[in-house]
Order: structure tokens, then C-alpha cells, then sequence
């Protein structure tokens, strides 16, 4: 499968993210830190990457936790997943949250999250005054049951 070509700048010392295996669908984000960042308990950060993009029209880089991270030291991601938008040049940056009850220290190269790029499906608003019924009709949270 050839792989679509995105411009990307790195002022940071780690490396590109990468897919860890054929199968993987994200990339992990790395911390690049001037000095480690000490999280508190339920404290969080913004966490910078060193990464800029330039994606391409009609896609989106989503922003995720790491299981790994969140299961070993409880930590993960606010707003998530986090998108970035096509046309957005700033630097990646993270936010972490430390849901343990121990500090949770990131260092420079630590891997901190993972990205995954996924097509954008642009849309039309049809205002209409009524909707096609559906099995769920207007059932809210929890109305499918407990399976």
C-alpha cells in the first residue's frame, strides 16, 4: 500500500512518528521538553511535540491516549480525541492529565500519545422539518440496554 506523503517539520531530537507495525493504525507522539515535567495528581499540561504539519485538504490528524501510559501510570489525554485541522500550522502539542493517585513525571522523547489521520467528510446543512424514523427514534444515553 503506498503511503500518501505529508509535509512535516521536526525542530525536535526525536524521531518522525511511525507506525509500529504494518497493523498499526497511529503514530506515537513524543514529549519534547527542556526539562521533565512533574504532573500531580489530576494535574495536567500542555505537552509539546516539536512537530508542525501541513496535512493534506479534507483530512484531519485525531489526537489519542496511549493504553500503555494510561494503564501503567494513569495518564491520558484531555480532549480526545484532539483534532487537528488541515489547515492549522502551529506546533502539536498535548494535553495530559496524571488520573493516578502518585506524580507522574514525562520526559523529553517519552512517548505521549498517538495520532491517527483520518479522511474528513464535508458536509451541507438540508433544513428540513422533519426526520426519517429510525429503531432508536429519540432514545438518550443508555436507551439501547445493557448487553
Amino acid at each position: 500500500m503506498q503511503h500518501k506523503l505529508v509535509k512535516i517539520i521536526n525542530t525536535s531530537n526525536n524521531p518522525l512518528p511511525e507506525y509500529a507495525t504494518p497493523g498499526s493504525s497511529g503514530m506515537d507522539l513524543r514529549a519534547f521538553l527542556p526539562e521533565p515535567v512533574v504532573l500531580a495528581p489530576m494535574e495536567r499540561a500542555l505537552i509539546p511535540t516539536g512537530l508542525f504539519l501541513e496535512l493534506p485538504e479534507n483530512t484531519e490528524a485525531q489526537v489519542r491516549p496511549r493504553s500503555g501510559l494510561a494503564i501503567k501510570q494513569g495518564i491520558t489525554c484531555l480532549n480526545s480525541p484532539g483534532t487537528v485541522d488541515a489547515d492549522y500550522r502551529g506546533e502539536l502539542k498535548v494535553i495530559l492529565i496524571n488520573l493516578s493517585s502518585e506524580p507522574q513525571t514525562i520526559h523529553s522523547g517519552d512517548r505521549i500519545a498517538q495520532m491517527v489521520i483520518q479522511q474528513v467528510e464535508k458536509i451541507s446543512w438540508q433544513p428540513v422539518n422533519s426526520l426519517e424514523d429510525s429503531v432508536r427514534g429519540a432514545g438518550g444515553f443508555g436507551s439501547t440496554g445493557k448487553q
